[in-house]
């Protein structure tokens, strides 16, 4: 292959958000704490990459309390939290356990509580089996929430028991098509009460702003990142509709597509909020090798956001 020049716009901010940070530090501070092995219940994050370096200093994966052989040893509850039966069962088996739920899920739980307390019918906008969603689901009692996944849930949704409705959101949705949700929903029950501040969080919000704004100038872009992260998914969707029709999702087992980049003059690239700097560092690497690289960050925003560890670490 030629070498030839290429640029790269490379989006900021991109990778990890403090909640994922804070969920890793969690993991680590807990087998310095404990020793080792700690039990973590789900992938703490959606990153193989990230799993596999936690594995390697004594963190055990399971999906269920149930596959935890030892149970004196601690469990540690992912980013993406859990239903409330999960932390009682670990509470009836003695177990300790440390929650590794993200903040800003967090919240979303707690207006769940508080929506439903007030005696309203709970609307959860996201996306099936994902687990934040089955985690925020399971915070209320069966019948008093439902899933709605699309513009065509919404506008089918039948209030059936008059009930007063209310709509909460998983927070790595997409920006756009929440938008669109969320506005037949209202179209429909003008009533609706909504969130005082919208759920989806900061760094999806700021990750997808910032490939939109580079979309267009770009004749490929690559997102890093797993395909069972919500967030990484959604960044190549939003690169697709605001100007790149040509993105890909490079996950662990992608193979690097140099035939198609040589025909670019300018790629586009970014990373999941749960895909480390150093993936991204190792797709431009390799890169390099082909091609001559120029490289320009594209900065829409500074993120100095940091959530602070449970003390019980400290």
């Amino acid at each position: 292959m030629e070498n030839k020049n290429l640029k790269i716009l490379l989006a900021a901010p991109r990778g990890f958000c403090a909640g994922v940070d804070r969920a890793i530090e969690i993991v680590k501070k807990s087998i310095d704490k404990y020793g080792s092995p700690v039990y973590v219940r789900h992938e703490i994050v959606h990153n193989k990459h990230v799993v596999d370096g936690l594995k390697k200093i004594g963190a055990i994966f399971v999906e269920e309390l149930e596959e935890i052989e030892d149970k004196t040893r601690p469990v540690i509850f992912s980013a993406h939290g859990v239903p409330k039966t999960v932390p009682k069962e670990a509470s009836n088996l003695n177990m300790t356990f440390v929650d590794a739920t993200c903040p800003l899920v967090s919240k979303v739980h707690r207006e769940a509580e508080n929506l439903h307390k007030k005696g309203a019918h709970i609307l959860l906008i996201g996306h099936k089996n994902h687990p934040e969603v089955v985690g925020t689901m399971g915070q209320l009692p069966r019948n008093s929430i439902e899933l709605i996944e699309s513009v065509e849930d919404a506008e089918n949704y039948f209030n059936k028991n008059n009930n007063k409705l209310a709509y909460i959101t998983q927070t790595t949705l997409s920006v756009d098509d929440t938008k669109d949700i969320i506005n037949a929903l209202k179209k429909k029950f003008p009533n609706i009460y909504e969130p005082k501040k919208e759920d989806i969080c900061y760094a999806t919000t700021n990750r997808q702003s910032a490939v939109k704004k580079i979309a267009k100038s770009c004749d490929m872009f690559f997102i890093i990142g797993s395909r069972n992260s919500s967030n990484s998914v959604r960044l190549v969707e939003v690169a697709r509709n605001n100007g790149c029709k040509n993105s890909e999702l490079i996950h662990s087992e992608s193979n690097v597509p140099f035939e198609k980049i040589a025909n670019c003059k300018t790629i586009g690239i970014s990373s999941g909020a749960s895909a480390p700097e150093v993936l991204v560092e190792e797709f431009i690497n390799s890169l390099k090798k082909e091609f001559n690289v120029e490289i320009e960050e594209v900065e829409i925003v500074k993120e100095n956001i940091i959530f602070k560890i449970p003390g019980k670490l400290n």
